[in-house]
C-alpha cells in the first residue's frame, strides 16, 4: 500500500485502511438528491420529510434513529412536527453535530409541543470503572442546577492505560513559536545513521583504546547531558557545548578501567575479580607512559595481593570484598593520571564527529526546505506579550514542507510504517502497535492545528519514532536495560490517584508514546508537538497547576531539574505543586539528592520498596502486552515539592499518601485492565472517528483549549483556572 496519508474509515479510531463504500442502507448520507427508501420514509409525515428527516437503523445500538439531511442532526425519538423553527415553539435549541451526532443531550420536545417518548432506558452501569475525566464531568454536571442542568456532552473515550480527556491546570507565560524547522523523513532517516555510526565508534575507541567495552547507557545519558548545554540547532546531537569534554562519560568511562567492578554472587566471583583486577592495573601502567612512581606503587601492590592469594586459604566473602577496596584505594589515583589524557581525547573526538554530523544534517534540511519554497528566519523572533495563558504545545515559526511518500501495511494487532530512500541502505521500518497508534490519532486531533485533514500524520508518526529510535540505539539490546530505564512510566492506576488527590495534569517528562495525560514534556518538542509536548521542562516555565516529575537515570539531568523546579517554586506565588519519583540507585549513588534534603520547598518524602512496585516498560508500543508491566529492583523515592499556595490546595495528607501508596500495589493495574471503563458514545451512529476524519475531536466541555489563550483569575475552590474565552494562536 502506497499512501501520502490514511483515508478515512467507518471503525473507531485504528490503523489507517484502505476506505470502503459506506453501508448506504445504515449510513446516512449528505447527497442533496438522496431519496428516502420505503422501508425507512413510511413511518415518517410527510411534513417531516419535507423538513430533511430521514430514518435509519443503528448497528451498534440495535435500534432506529432519525437523521436530518438538511441540518445534520441526529435523534432516537421521532421528531415533532413543529420543530426547526416553527410556528409552534421557539427555534431549534442549540446543537452540535460534531459532539452530538446523535441528539442524546438535549430534551426531546422544542417549543409549546410535548416531549417526544424517552430513549430506552439504559443499563446500570455503577459497577464500571470510570475515568478520572468522567468523574470530573458528572460531578460538574450535578453542580450546575441538578436535574435541570443539560448533561455534559457525549464524546468517544479512548480506551488504554491513559486519559487524554483530562484538561489542564498549567498556566505559563506566552512564549514564542520555535525556529526549529520541521520534522522530516529524509532528514531523521540521516540523524538516525550518523546516530548509528558514532555511537560505533563510541564503542571502537572504548573498546580498542582503553581495553574496555562501554558502559551500559553511557551513550544516551550522553546525549541527555549535553543537551542540557547544548546551543546547537539539532534536537538530539550535540554540536555547541562548553565545555567540549562531557564530565558524565569521562566519569563512567574512568570508573570501569582497569575493569568493571560488579558486586560477585559468590566467594569464588570474589576471588577471581580480585585477581583481574591486579592483572589489568598492571597491563595499564606498563603499556601506557605511567610514571616511575606510579609503576612502582602498582606493581607493588599487585605483588602483595598475589602473595595473599597464595597464602590465604579458606578466605571469606567480605575478606575478598575488603582486599579488592584496599587495592582499589591504593592503585585508583594513579590509574586515572595514566589514562586521563586518553579518555578526556575520546571525548573530546565523540563531541567534535557530533558537530560534524549536525552541520551535514541541518545542510541538508536547509536544502530541502529550499526547494519547497520555505524561506528559513534568520533574526529571532520578537519576545511576545508578557501574559499567562493555558500551557499550549510547542508551535513552528516556519511552515512544514510536503511529506515524501510513506509506505504502511496494517495487521490485525499492529501497523508497520516503512519509508525508503535512495540515501539508506534499504527500507527504514518501524513498528507500532494498534492501541498506541489509536492513541498518536487522539493525540494528533487535540494538538495539532495545521494539519485537521492528516495529510502529514502518517509521516510525523514515521519521524517521532526514528526519533526515539535512533535515541536509544545501542541500548535496545536484549542485555541492556536502557529503555526499561530511560522510557519507563508509571503504571496508570498511579496516574489516576495523582490526579484524584493531588490535582496533577501535566507530566514533565514523558513521550507521545508513554504518556497519561495530553499535555506533557519531552526530549523532542519538535517531533513530539504534533503529539501534545510543551518542549523540554527545562525550558518550560509555568507559573500553577500540579505536575509529575520522574526524570530519567542521569544525574546531570536531575540535578538540573531539581535547580529548575527550585527556581519554579521560587518566583510563583500562584498555587505550584511537584510530585518527584526517583528510583534509589545504590550504585553509584546519587549526589544530587542533598538538594532535595535541604529545599525549604520540601513537603513530605515517602519511599516505596523494592520488588514491591511495577513500572511500564519503555517499548510498551512494540512488545507483547504481556511483558509491558515489570517489577523494580529498586526503591522509589516520592517528594513533595510545593510552594505555600501549591501545599495549601494539594498537600500531601496523610489519607492521600496512603491512597498513593496503595495504587502502587502490584497487579492493581491488571485489576484495572478486567473492569471494562465507561465511555460516551460519540462520532455517528455505529461509528467513530477514524484517522483521515477532517474535523478534530472537540475537548470536555469547560476544559481550556489546547492554543495559546489569555488566562483569567482562578476560580475559588476550582483546580483549574477559568477557560480562556478567545484563544490565538
Amino acid at each position: 500500500m502506497h499512501a501520502t496519508s490514511p483515508t478515512t474509515t467507518a471503525a473507531p479510531p485504528m490503523t489507517p485502511t484502505k476506505s470502503t463504500p459506506p453501508d448506504m442502507s445504515h449510513t446516512p448520507q449528505s447527497a442533496p438528491n438522496q431519496t428516502p427508501g420505503p422501508s425507512y420514509a413510511e413511518e415518517l409525515h410527510p411534513e417531516l420529510v419535507n423538513q430533511g428527516w430521514r430514518k435509519f437503523w443503528s448497528k451498534r445500538e440495535g435500534r432506529p434513529y432519525f437523521w436530518n439531511k438538511l441540518t445534520g442532526e441526529s435523534l432516537w425519538e421521532t421528531p415533532m412536527l413543529n420543530r426547526g423553527g416553527g410556528a409552534g415553539g421557539g427555534g431549534q435549541q442549540g446543537f452540535d453535530p460534531l459532539t452530538d451526532p446523535l441528539g442524546i443531550c438535549h430534551s426531546g420536545g422544542t417549543g409549546n409541543g410535548p416531549a417526544g417518548p424517552p430513549p430506552p432506558p439504559q443499563h446500570n452501569n455503577n459497577a464500571l470503572k470510570r475515568r478520572a475525566s468522567e468523574d470530573t464531568q458528572n460531578h460538574h454536571g450535578q453542580g450546575q442546577g441538578g436535574t435541570g442542568a443539560p448533561p455534559p456532552l457525549k464524546k468517544y473515550v479512548l480506551p488504554g492505560p491513559w486519559d487524554l480527556e483530562i484538561p489542564t491546570n498549567v498556566v505559563m507565560y506566552d512564549r514564542i513559536p520555535t525556529m526549529h524547522p520541521h520534522p522530516y523523513p529524509e532528514v531523521e532517516a540521516m540523524r538516525g545513521l550518523f546516530t548509528v555510526r558514532l555511537f560505533k565508534t563510541y564503542e571502537d575507541l572504548c573498546t580498542k583504546r582503553e581495553s574496555i567495552n562501554p558502559p551500559a547507557g553511557s551513550f544516551n545519558r550522553w546525549l541527555m547531558e549535553r543537551k542540557i548545554i547544548d546551543r546547537g540547532l539539532d534536537p538530539m546531537l550535540p554540536s555547541a557545548c562548553a565545555p567540549e569534554i562531557s564530565q558524565q562519560m569521562y566519569r563512567e568511562i574512568i570508573r570501569d578501567i582497569p575493569i568493571k567492578i560488579v558486586k560477585p554472587k559468590f566467594t569464588g566471583d570474589a576471588r577471581k575479580q580480585l585477581s583481574r583486577y591486579c592483572d589489568a592495573a598492571k597491563k595499564i601502567v606498563e603499556r601506557r607512559s605511567a610514571s616511575v612512581e606510579s609503576k612502582k606503587i602498582i606493581k607493588w601492590n599487585a605483588e602483595e595481593t598475589y602473595e595473599w592469594l597464595r597464602k590465604t586459604v579458606g578466605a571469606s566473602y567480605e575478606d575478598f570484598q575488603d582486599r579488592l577496596s584496599h587495592l582499589r584505594r591504593q592503585c585508583e589515583p594513579h590509574i586515572v593520571a595514566t589514562v586521563q589524557n586518553s579518555v578526556e581525547q575520546l571525548c573530546t573526538k565523540i563531541y567534535h564527529l557530533s558537530a560534524q554530523h549536525v552541520k551535514t544534517t541541518r545542510d541538508r534540511h536547509g536544502q530541502i526546505l529550499k526547494e519547497s519554497g520555505i524561506q528559513e528566519l534568520t533574526q529571532p523572533l520578537a519576545a511576545p506579550l508578557a501574559r499567562k495563558v493555558w500551557c499550549y504545545p510547542v508551535q513552528f515559526a516556519i511552515p512544514s514542507p510536503r511529506m515524501p511518500q510513506i509506505d504502511y501495511n496494517t495487521d490485525r494487532d499492529h501497523m508497520t510504517i516503512k519509508y525508503t530512500h535512495a540515501s539508506l541502505p534499504g527500507p527504514d521500518t518501524h513498528t507500532i502497535n494498534s492501541s498506541h497508534l489509536q492513541k498518536l490519532e487522539q493525540l494528533y486531533r487535540y494538538n495539532c492545528f495545521d494539519d485537521k485533514k492528516f495529510d502529514f500524520f502518517i509521516g510525523r508518526v514515521y519521524c517521532m519514532l526514528k526519533r526515539y529510535s535512533s535515541f536509544l540505539y545501542g541500548a535496545a539490546s536484549p542485555n541492556q536495560q536502557e529503555p526499561e530505564l530511560t522510557q519507563s512510566a508509571l503504571p496508570a492506576v498511579v496516574f489516576e490517584c495523582l490526579h484524584q488527590h493531588f490535582g496533577v495534569t501535566f507530566e514533565c517528562f514523558a513521550s507521545p508514546l508513554n504518556c497519561y495525560f495530553r499535555q506533557y514534556c519531552s526530549a523532542f518538542g519538535d517531533a513530539d508537538s504534533y503529539f501534545g509536548s510543551r518542549g523540554s521542562f527545562l525550558e518550560f516555565r509555568p507559573v500553577s497547576g500540579s505536575f509529575q516529575v520522574n526524570p530519567p537515570y542521569c544525574e546531570e539531568l536531575i540535578d538540573a531539574t531539581l535547580q529548575h523546579i527550585d527556581r519554579l517554586l521560587t518566583d510563583s506565588t500562584e498555587p505550584l505543586s511537584f510530585i518527584v519519583f526517583l528510583q534509589e540507585w545504590k550504585e553509584p549513588a546519587l549526589q544530587c539528592l542533598s538538594k532535595i534534603e535541604d529545599s525549604h520547598f520540601k513537603r513530605k518524602q515517602v519511599v516505596v520498596m523494592g520488588m514491591e512496585h511495577e513500572y511500564r516498560h519503555g517499548l510498551q508500543h512494540c512488545i507483547p502486552k504481556s511483558d509491558v508491566n515489570f517489577k523494580s529492583i529498586h526503591g522509589t523515592m516520592v517528594v513533595w515539592l510545593q510552594n505555600n499556595a501549591g501545599f495549601q490546595r494539594w498537600g500531601p495528607t496523610e489519607a492521600r499518601v496512603d491512597a498513593l501508596l496503595e495504587a502502587f500495589r502490584p497487579g492493581r493495574e491488571r485489576e484495572r485492565d478486567k473492569v471494562v471503563p465507561v465511555s460516551s458514545g460519540g462520532g455517528g451512529v455505529g461509528t467513530t472517528p477514524a484517522v483521515g476524519a477532517g474535523g478534530s475531536t472537540p475537548a470536555s466541555v469547560g476544559s481550556p483549549p489546547e492554543a495559546p489563550g489569555s488566562v483569567g483569575e482562578h476560580a475559588p475552590g476550582s483546580t483549574t483556572p477559568k477557560t480562556p474565552t478567545t484563544p490565538t494562536i
